[in-house]
């Protein structure tokens, strides 16, 4: 009987679940990263959070060995590849960079009735901005209404009730960082029905 339970222990009939490494970054297995846009930051990560199968994926033995077993067209095409991709990441990467050194956020106050105003704020989800989360902080921070609605031209902005677009205006700039020149506070006034 109890040699029969040791050899359960030490040798199960049932497989066991394997621990798989995900990347932080691309979401997928250290092995398939190169095939994402994303390869040099996928393999920093790697080499900060598991320096292990960095090692193994990404020593100099290793590449030697992955890359003897091509022939030599192979290794060609497979160094140009490689070069592609990284400059095309590298002109991803500085494209985001500049669009979001452009991009512009509108703080619009509306108003709703006589002495009723309505803040409305475009542009966050462009600084990499959850619209959703921001609605919900705003809520808390001003102890008002605040939702994500869609706009006419088919984009998203945040709505908060009340004159709030200069403590926005502050949040936008010490909060999240971004530039006062790429803040915009418009003051917007409602046409009154015929």
């Amino acid at each position: 009987m109890a040699s029969e339970a040791a050899a359960l222990e030490t040798n199960p009939s049932e497989p066991q679940a394997r621990h798989i490494v995900y990347c932080g970054v691309c979401t997928l297995p250290p092995e398939y990263c190169e095939f994402g846009g994303t390869a040099k930051k996928c393999k920093d990560w790697l080499e900060n959070n598991h320096p292990d199968l960095h090692e193994a994926l990404y020593s100099e033995e290793a590449v030697a060995a992955t890359l003897s077993t091509l022939s030599v067209d192979a290794q060609k095409r497979a160094a140009k590849d490689s070069q592609k991709k990284e400059a095309k990441a590298a002109a991803a990467e500085a494209k985001a960079a500049e669009t979001k050194a452009q991009a512009q956020i509108l703080i619009k106050r509306v108003e709703r009735n006589k002495r009723k105003y309505v803040t409305a704020v475009s542009g966050l989800e462009a600084h990499g901005m959850d619209l959703k989360k921001v609605a919900k902080e705003w809520g808390k921070k001003f102890a008002t209404g605040s939702s994500v609605t869609k706009t006419a031209s088919g984009g998203e902005e945040v709505v908060v009730q009340g004159d709030n677009s200069d403590e926005i205006f502050d949040w936008v700039v010490d909060v999240a960082g971004v530039p006062e020149a790429n803040v915009d506070c418009i003051e917007d006034k409602k046409k009154k029905g015929a």
